[in-house]
């Protein structure tokens, strides 16, 4: 019996993922375990291994089509074996009581809404589509009729829709008039790729969110000192990160969210959930865009653990080696700009989290001790991006004093 490749679900998020590069063609011969397609979701690409050994009997999925989550791409199976897929179930059905019924065309288009691709022009002449490429053209007033398809049995897909390039006729015939609604605008249109998810994700973020940032800087003169002194009394070497300035703020964030629950949570098709375990995205620069890889249970780890994870998954996510799971799941995320020399910045929320901190670089200012003499102090300036609709002011600044207070008393980090 056949087994289905699907388009995978990587996070509380993800709906649909777009087929990229197919790395292997029908009656191929593949191994468990062999990579057979690149895909795009989430803010990465990637790669979907064969579930079992055995015979590439179909590709369902062309490249460039957006699949939902969990439906099928491709199939796999003995030599010689056929299956056939939903959509062509559908489609025969619709092709053996065609001509049967005469319709007008926007019964046509809610029969080809049921039916996934077949549709039926008031002509009679078959039209083949995919749901993604029918959303796009209705979205953007394109009648269909007018488009190329460049799919199998000239299906129109998704591509095919942003090439499509209207006739001056075509612009005349379908100008809006005056106060009509515009179509809703597709995000990252124009871009491809990790680069389309990045714009599609942001532009969703702050269309869907109420974002504020506070900001302020937060004297570490001390947590400078206290990390010196570990230092010197613990004899194994601390080279893995263990004593990083990165992971003693990090180590403060998670401190601060177990302290403010409502901060560590999830907004997300209207329901707000406060989230018991707290997982830290560390949002990383890759050559082809941002990733944010997590550190899972981040509450469990001394700094000793907490160190060596941040690195490790920061690293394997430069080389496109990390574990697909260890890019969703994320409570709160903290993005770094300090080795930019950026001081103060407003990220933006990685939804469906309702908070993000951005970090800064370190700061050296002249003050008057206790005895009026001066001296220099190390600050470190902090952007605080929350969800005002979850979040108020006052809280998210309580929040963001609560982090200082820790990185000012840094032994409590040990605790």
């Amino acid at each position: 019996m056949a087994t289905e490749i699907v388009m995978p679900k990587l996070g509380l998020t993800m709906t649909e993922g777009t087929v990229e590069k197919w790395l292997v063609s029908e009656g191929d011969q593949v191994e468990q375990g062999d990579p057979l397609v690149e895909i795009s979701s989430e803010k990465l690409t990637n790669e979907v291994e064969a579930p079992v050994s055995g015979v590439i009997i179909k590709v369902v999925a062309e490249e460039g089509d957006v699949v939902p989550s969990r439906e099928a791409i491709a199939f796999i199976g003995e030599e010689g074996e056929t299956v056939e897929t939903n959509r062509e179930s559908e489609n025969k059905k619709a092709m053996e009581t065609q001509g049967t019924q005469q319709v007008e065309q926007h019964t046509a288009v809610d029969t080809e809404a049921k039916q996934h691709e077949l549709v039926h022009s008031k002509e009679g002449e078959r039209i083949f589509i995919t749901p993604v490429a029918r959303k796009m053209a209705k979205e953007q007033n394109i009648d269909i009729r007018d488009v190329n398809g460049t799919g199998g049995n000239g299906r129109i897909t998704r591509l095919d829709i942003l090439r499509y390039e209207p006739s001056e006729k075509a612009v005349a015939e379908k100008t809006q008039p005056a106060g009509a609604i515009s179509p809703e605008i597709e995000y990252g249109a124009g871009l491809e790729g990790m680069r389309k998810t990045i714009a599609e994700r942001m532009m969703r973020s702050v269309q869907s969110t109420a974002q504020v940032t506070n900001q302020r800087k937060v004297d570490i003169t001390e947590l400078m000192t206290f990390r010196k002194e570990i230092q010197g009394k613990i004899k194994q070497p601390l080279d893995n990160g263990e004593m990083s300035i990165n992971t003693l703020l990090t180590k403060a964030v998670v401190l601060s969210l177990l302290d403010t629950p409502e901060m560590n949570a999830w907004f997300y098709n209207g329901k707000y959930i406060k989230v018991d375990e707290v997982h830290i995205g560390m949002a990383t620069a890759i050559e082809e865009g941002l990733v944010v890889p997590v550190i899972k249970n981040a509450h469990h780890m001394p700094l000793s653990q907490l160190g060596p994870e941040i690195r490790k998954v920061t690293s394997e996510a430069r080389k496109g080696t990390l574990d697909g799971s260890l890019y969703t799941g994320s409570t709160f995320s903290i993005t770094n700009l300090g080795g930019f020399d950026i001081e103060y910045f407003t990220p933006i929320i990685n939804t469906p989290e309702v908070g993000i901190l951005g970090v800064g670089s370190l700061q050296k200012e002249l003050a008057f001790d206790d005895n009026g003499k001066v001296v220099e102090k190390l600050k470190l300036p902090l952007s605080l991006t929350y969800d005002h609709q979850i979040i108020d002011g006052a809280p998210a600044a309580e929040f963001l004093s609560k982090i200082a207070g820790y990185l000012q008393d840094p032994y409590r980090l040990m605790i």
